[in-house]
């Protein structure tokens, strides 16, 4: 099992940048993949951004060259930067982690969400 507390959520306005936390514990061995997921009211969750064991990246279209995901393994700590962030933005936070082997998805586990709220 794999337990993800999220942290860093709350209220700014655009423009403004916040910067998300994600600590991972427990069976961290059965996940070689990290990655943010966000869902507004109405909407399908998203996925934001995605971080593998070997570093490699993913992103959504809609945050390239504003949102950074980085993880600290040592810490098992895995970071969201999100600059200049618009009203769009709005919504809850999931943290992700899952195993990725040959294609096929295993241990998938997920944070309890936090929010993150863009005013104009």
């Amino acid at each position: 099992q794999v337990q993800l507390v999220e942290s860093g959520g709350g209220l700014v306005q655009a423009g403004g940048s916040l910067r998300l936390s994600c600590v991972a514990s427990g069976s961290t061995s059965r996940v070689n993949v990290m990655a943010w997921y966000r869902q507004s009211p109405g909407a399908q969750r998203e996925l934001v951004a995605a971080i593998s064991d070997e570093g490699i990246t993913n992103y959504a279209t809609s945050v390239k060259g504003r949102f950074t995901i980085s993880r600290d393994a040592p810490k098992n700590t895995v970071y969201l930067q999100m600059n200049g962030l618009e009203p769009e933005d709005t919504a809850v936070y999931y943290c992700n982690a899952h195993g990725m082997r040959l294609g096929i998805i295993g241990g998938n586990y997920w944070g309890q969400g936090t929010q993150v709220t863009v005013s104009s």
